[in-house]
């Protein structure tokens, strides 16, 4: 897998609105396989504090915790993202 991709599933993971069913239907990758990436690229310390916002009731990671009125990945306001850096307006 490429850095890039790497870079951005991170990425994902980090945003607390971003649920796994997401990375999944654009990388291809499950819960699991993203915690094991996310285990591998983060330091340790990194790692536990990703790991204990995610199992916290703040995170909406899984869908069955979002709301059901929320049916988008994304908002309609947000720019486009090309090599991390937000388009200009």
């Amino acid at each position: 897998m490429e850095q890039k991709h790497i870079d951005r599933i991170i990425e994902m993971a980090w945003e607390d609105r971003t649920p796994f069913e997401a990375i999944q239907f654009q990388f291809g990758l499950a819960e699991a396989e993203v915690i094991a990436l996310m285990r591998r690229e983060l330091k340790r310390s990194s790692f536990n504090l990703w790991r204990k916002r995610v199992n916290s009731g703040v995170s909406q990671k899984h869908l069955f915790k979002r709301a059901s009125a929320v049916t988008r990945f994304r908002s309609a306001l947000q720019r486009t993202i090309s090599m991390n850096k937000i388009s200009k307006r």
